[in-house]
């Protein structure tokens, strides 16, 4: 159970004077020197149980029914050794679920060969993206290193938990207990298959999976049964952890963080070459060897918008841009070890337009943003809303509202609840046929209650605040990304 950061405190506390190893003595150094948003990170011990969230502002949401799944690290540190980076921790799913005006929340750790080796072991020693790992791993495939901790797809009665390097990993929808590793091809089993797969109006599914120079192009039936898998060439070996794309089109965006050298843990294979510029890499879906490739000034990313084609061809998406790839190599680092001063700026949103004629521009909107998304019946058509975390600033690593940006009319429809909050990732519920005719949903962790909520606000007024919010009685910890079933 945790139930408040002066628990996980005292818990800690407990552990350390029980087990006096180096490792637990530079946790205690840590924590009893913790930011006010350590609760980001901190651990969670066990599985959580279902159980009530209490409304406590606003009113309901009529007619909102259906189930927010989020996946993200939930464990790092073991007392034989820890994980040093955000992205390491095992996978989390969580599942808020919405039932006429009453939500329960309920969640599971993916049931990893990774989880129950560390576990057995009390250590975590598999190498990560930013964790070096050390020879007690257990690795034989890519899924033995695969900690399902990153996002999360619907597939009938299962959610395949997804991570960057490996497989899906299928849960129950039901109760999140873990079913498998998903081998969409027996001959390309534990393949790539990466965390943010992109969805056509008629619900068949494209995703990638990198291998260097190297992508397995996946493109799955509705019913999530694979259509076709392609392996092709990529102009330049650079760290993806996402793509977009059009109707008519993938969009693969190539920054200049290409690879340098083997070795563990993965980022450090890496070299930040911002000379090289931003390749952006247009591929025909209808025909794969059918491609083009545009130039942009150089920027760093983690995350893109659904992209959309006019009438002309010219094709527009956005980007959380950031400057380089500090947070990635060392800021992430800073949020596992819960104190400090996290290294490099903010991301902006801003707009790529890529030109019939091979021309290429890049717009800010000025707004500091992550974690891009659009109405989910938009994908990969024209749109003009991007719902976005907000309120990160230099002294505060991680963000404490939540924004619509307008790229018809470049305004924001921002809402911060201030330093006591950290909100996640919100998803778009439609309710109506236009875009702002939607429910933002939206967890946070309340620092102040020591507590996970779930917030709804009006797509058309984010400013007004949510309109409604529920508390659980524990806090989880912050979570990557999501999706809406219902």
């Amino acid at each position: 159970m945790l139930a408040s950061r002066r628990q996980f405190l005292m818990g800690a506390a407990a552990l350390s004077a029980a087990v006096t190893t180096p490792e637990t003595v530079r946790a205690m150094a840590a924590m009893q020197a913790s930011a006010d948003w350590a609760l980001a990170t901190a651990d969670l011990e066990a599985d959580v149980a279902p159980r009530a969230m209490r409304l406590v502002h606003g009113r309901a949401p009529a007619g909102l029914t259906g189930t927010l799944f989020r996946n993200g690290p939930g464990k790092f540190r073991r007392s034989g050794g820890s994980a040093t980076h955000w992205f390491d921790g095992d996978g989390l799913m969580r599942a808020f679920r919405v039932n006429d005006g009453q939500v329960t929340l309920d969640a599971r750790f993916a049931d990893t060969p990774k989880r129950r080796w560390e576990t057995e072991i009390d250590a975590v020693v598999t190498p990560g993206f930013g964790t070096a790992g050390d020879a007690r791993a257990r690795i034989g495939s890519n899924d033995d290193a695969n900690a399902a901790n990153t996002a999360v797809m619907t597939a009938g009665d299962e959610v395949w938990a997804l991570w960057e390097g490996g497989a899906p990993m299928a849960m129950s929808a039901s109760d999140l207990s873990t079913r498998r590793f998903v081998t969409l091809r027996d001959d390309l089993k534990g393949m790539p298959f990466q965390a943010h797969p992109r969805y056509d109006p008629d619900g068949t599914i494209w995703n990638i999976g990198l291998n260097g120079d190297k992508a397995v192009v996946w493109h799955l039936n509705a019913d999530r049964s694979l259509n076709t898998a392609r392996v092709i060439d990529l102009p330049r070996a650079s760290y993806m952890h996402d793509f977009t794309a059009t109707a008519r089109h993938l969009i693969l965006v190539l920054q200049p963080w290409v690879f340098d050298q083997r070795g563990m843990p993965y980022a450090s294979q890496f070299a930040w070459r911002p000379e090289l510029g931003t390749q952006v890499l247009v591929i025909d879906k209808a025909d794969l060897s059918r491609r083009r490739i545009y130039e942009l000034p150089t920027f760093s990313y983690f995350h893109l918008g659904d992209a959309w084609e006019d009438g002309s061809g010219t094709i527009r998406f956005d980007v959380a841009a950031g400057k380089d790839v500090a947070f990635a190599v060392a800021g992430a680092r800073v949020l596992v070890e819960q104190r400090g001063v996290v290294p490099g700026e903010h991301a902006v949103l801003k707009l790529a337009t890529l030109h019939t004629d091979g021309r290429a521009e890049l717009a800010s909107s000025g707004v500091t943003a992550e974690f891009p998304k659009s109405d989910p019946r938009r994908a990969g058509l024209p749109r003009r809303l991007t719902v976005h975390v907000a309120g990160e600033r230099p002294d505060r690593p991680l963000p404490t509202g939540l924004a619509t940006w307008n790229w018809d009319t470049g305004r924001s429809d921002a809402f911060t609840f201030g330093d006591t909050q950290i909100v996640e990732e919100a998803v778009f519920v439609p309710r109506g046929p236009d875009e702002a005719d939607a429910w933002l949903i939206a967890p946070s962790i309340n620092l102040a209650e020591g507590v996970t909520e779930l917030h709804a606000f009006n797509a058309a007024r984010v400013s007004d605040g949510p309109v409604a919010t529920w508390r659980a009685d524990i806090a989880l910890p912050a979570g990557f990304h999501g999706i809406w079933a219902g």
